[in-house]
């Protein structure tokens, strides 16, 4: 059976659907904006997808097009929003009410965080390495380092005094 890269690209959302929320959750305050940015994500990865080579795992392409995608939408959004018409189908943007009150304070903390620190630090909690959170928000591993130690110290503030 022949796969189309159509089919080979859907399979590549299926499988990192969670991170792609991950990213429009935490960039988006509302859900409708959520689910915006979630398909703008998607139509970006789809015009980007023939461009792919496979130098970095997929995972990593994928961040580093979702947090780029979330900047430009988040600076740009109420300044020139357009919407782009994906002839594909879409999967389903669900919100994970299963996520429990824990996460919730330690997701409204990061929501403090400026947009690089805010990818840095989801970066980190999904286990990426300090090299590959390097190649994703391009600065060097020495300056990842720093920031993480800044950042920690800003969700242990935020979080004792809330």
């Amino acid at each position: 059976m022949i796969v189309s890269s159509t089919d080979k690209f859907l399979e590549l959302v299926e499988e990192n659907k969670k991170l792609i929320y991950k990213v429009s959750h935490m960039y988006c305050d509302n859900t409708i904006d959520k689910r915006d940015l979630f398909q703008d994500i998607i139509a970006n990865l789809w015009k980007a997808y023939p461009n792919f080579r496979g130098n970095s795992k997929v995972s990593t392409w994928i961040y580093r097009v979702s947090i780029n995608t979330a900047v430009t939408w988040y600076r740009d959004y109420l300044k020139n929003y357009n919407h782009i018409e994906c002839t594909i189908v879409i999967p389903q943007f669900q919100d994970d009410s299963d996520v429990d009150e824990l996460n919730e304070k330690l997701y409204e903390a990061i929501n403090f965080l400026g947009k690089i620190d805010k990818a840095i630090i989801l970066l980190l909690l999904d286990e990426h390495s300090y090299d590959e959170i390097s190649e994703i928000i391009g600065i060097t591993k020495t300056n990842v380092a720093t920031k993480i130690n800044r950042i920690k110290l800003k969700l242990k503030h935020y979080l004792s005094n809330n």
